[in-house]
């Protein structure tokens, strides 16, 4: 059974592995080990990204979880892509543990941004995904996401193309 709630400084540990695993998995191939060390530096660890994030008032969490483990999380960020508009909310991550994926575990996130979203006024939620993440992308046209633009997104040194999506409140 899928539980959900806000994550807690407790979680930090738990949830930055998670993360730094479920990106590696999924990304990590396509980058120079150069690049995908500074990412993952900037990202994730004790002075990572993530955690930055954990604690900042103005970013909304929500943890999956399986017998008592992460198995996925979301979370909504003041918007960084240049075609939000006012009030928008952004989809900062969705990510799913790879042995959990098709099982569930994304709906209840992505029910929870968009409700949460709303429930903040948000006019549109946002979102960037890799332009070569097909399932991501197959999962956001479902809940009716459109593409309104791309934009750059380094990895080290490396840039990728992100896709922005964009869904209406």
């Amino acid at each position: 059974m899928i539980t959900c709630a806000i994550p807690t400084p407790a979680d930090a540990d738990a949830l930055d592995a998670m993360a730094r695993d479920t990106w590696v998995r999924t990304f990590g191939h396509g980058h120079a080990p150069e690049d995908l060390d500074a990412y993952l530096a900037q990202a994730y660890g004790p002075t990572g990204q993530l955690r930055m994030h954990l604690t900042d008032p103005a970013i909304f969490w929500q943890v999956a979880r399986a017998d008592g483990d992460i198995v996925g999380y979301a979370k909504l960020i003041p918007p960084w892509v240049d075609l939000a508009g006012p009030g928008d909310l952004q989809l900062g991550q969705l990510y799913v543990v790879h042995d959990r994926q098709g099982q569930g575990v994304a709906q209840p996130l992505m029910d929870w941004a968009i409700a949460t979203a709303r429930a903040q006024g948000a006019p549109a939620l946002l979102l960037a995904v890799f332009e070569a993440n097909h399932r991501a992308i197959a999962f956001y046209a479902k809940y009716g996401f459109v593409e309104i633009g791309d934009c750059a997104y380094p990895v080290g040194n490396q840039i990728d193309r992100d896709l922005i999506l964009r869904l209406a409140l």
